[in-house]
């Protein structure tokens, strides 16, 4: 194994953020969903499709994100994961009918299925051992607080302004998460096709 340059002590911090954003869009539409259904002229039981079309796309493709990640380096991964994720949000934002958004959340859950194991995957071989234990901590408590606070911020959103904002506030911290990680997200990948014995590498840090 090569030697791995010292790691960003912002990636931590990235790695957190992408978390936060996952999901919090995991369960901020939940209070949502009736304005949205009012709007797009459906029931509110129909609007459930919009809700588990994320969730289900994440389920799948999360298993493909190791292969990519290795494959084509976990920067460019990442960076891809963090612009479809932006770019479903925007979508979702601008969506005039039922089917629109609910291909729109496909596209977002995309994103999300990469940005979170890939950004896992970077801290497990950027960090030794001795502070791995640390900086998974770190990152577990956005994750969680943004599974609590999704449905309240959903509904304060509706109330304010109007359910597009759910998606909208996605968008400013999608692109400075984007700019972010190309200064300090590693680009580990896999150089042998053993995958009993892996080797990996890391590109000097930006």
């Amino acid at each position: 194994m090569e030697t791995i340059t010292t790691p960003s002590p912002k990636l931590p911090w990235l790695v957190a953020i992408a978390m936060f954003m996952q999901s919090l869009d995991t369960t901020i539409l939940n209070t949502a969903l009736p304005a949205m259904a009012k709007d797009l002229h459906h029931s509110p039981l129909q609007m459930q499709a919009v809700v588990v079309s994320y969730a289900l796309t994440l389920a799948l493709l999360i298993p493909l994100n190791g292969w990519l990640s290795d494959r084509y380096g976990s920067k460019r991964i990442f960076i891809l994961a963090v612009f479809l994720f932006t770019a479903g949000s925007l979508c979702c934002a601008l969506s005039g009918s039922y089917s629109l958004l609910v291909c729109s959340r496909i596209l977002q859950a995309t994103g999300g299925s990469m940005m979170v194991p890939v950004a896992r995957l970077s801290l497990i071989y950027a960090f030794p051992k001795d502070k791995l234990l640390a900086v998974i901590n770190f990152i577990t408590v956005p994750g969680l607080v943004g599974l609590l606070i999704g449905p309240l911020l959903g509904g304060w959103l509706v109330d304010v302004a109007s359910w597009h904002w759910i998606f909208l506030i996605n968008i400013p911290v999608g692109i400075a998460g984007i700019c972010m990680a190309l200064k300090v997200m590693p680009d580990f990948k896999r150089k042998t096709k053993n995958w009993m014995y892996p080797d990996f590498s890391c590109s000097p840090l930006l």
